[in-house]
């Protein structure tokens, strides 16, 4: 199966994945939007309430809940199978056109050099549940590309020295919140979406977002020479960005 075929193969498991989906609300289980968002909120008020014993039962009860609840739409069911027919498909044809690689033999360049990368080691790491914070002493900025599942973010950028140009900072976050702290020399754009949740950037505060964008940056961003991009996520979570 060559690269264009696979790739609308999987469009076309997506789209049906979806119409699926809508069958499924519309016609079979109307309720399946509330069974989850009940749970969803659960495990966002947990998370608020902790570390206190309330907040922890109401998290984890919420967390299982939304749990048996996915495991159990058609829906899900029908992404199983298809990617199971996917992967049969992908199996009879290796067997019935097996890929034949022939080796080429071409003259080294006469002014060949070698490439030399750097490897640094990031700040943070990708991550399903648990809370992450730069160190609370001088360290080496590194930008920031992560993706979470469960759990807190905070950025102190005042320990660091931030270079010159862009400075980059992207988090993917299914439930949690990011803070992140920036000095008062530095210029911030911020382009934050939420399904749910509230976002406060310096003076501006949105006290409630549902499936909403915001795009907001400081009036002197285009013309500074040292600047911070950052790109948020959520489906449920705060975003605070303050100097400090």
């Amino acid at each position: 199966m060559n690269t264009n075929n696979k790739s609308d193969y999987m469009s076309w498991i997506i789209i049906l994945g979806i119409v699926f989906l809508f069958v499924e609300i519309a016609f079979f289980n109307s309720g399946v939007v509330f069974s989850l968002l009940v749970p969803i909120g659960m495990v966002y008020i947990g998370r608020k309430w902790m570390p206190k014993s309330s907040g922890k039962w109401l998290f984890w009860l919420g967390l299982i809940f939304l749990l048996i609840n996915i495991f159990s739409m058609m829906t899900l069911k029908f992404f199983l199978l298809a990617i199971l027919v996917h992967l049969l498909i992908q199996f009879w044809q290796s067997k019935k056109e097996p890929k034949r690689i022939q080796p080429e033999l071409k003259e080294p360049a006469v002014n060949l050099q070698k490439e030399t990368v750097i490897k640094k080691n990031p700040l943070f790491s990708n991550i399903f549940v648990g809370q992450q914070k730069t160190p609370e002493q001088v360290y080496e900025w590194n930008d920031i590309n992560i993706q979470t599942g469960i759990g807190d973010t905070v950025i102190d950028l005042s320990y660091t020295v931030i270079p010159k140009g862009e400075t980059v900072i992207f988090i993917r976050n299914f439930i949690g919140n990011v803070q992140v702290l920036v000095p008062y020399d530095v210029e911030v754009t911020v382009s934050h979406s939420a399904i749910a949740g509230k976002a406060r950037i310096f003076e501006y505060e949105e006290s409630k977002m549902f499936n909403q964008h915001l795009h907001v940056q400081t009036p002197g961003y285009e013309q500074s020479g040292q600047r911070v991009k950052i790109f948020t996520s959520f489906a449920a979570g705060d975003i605070e960005v303050k100097r400090v």
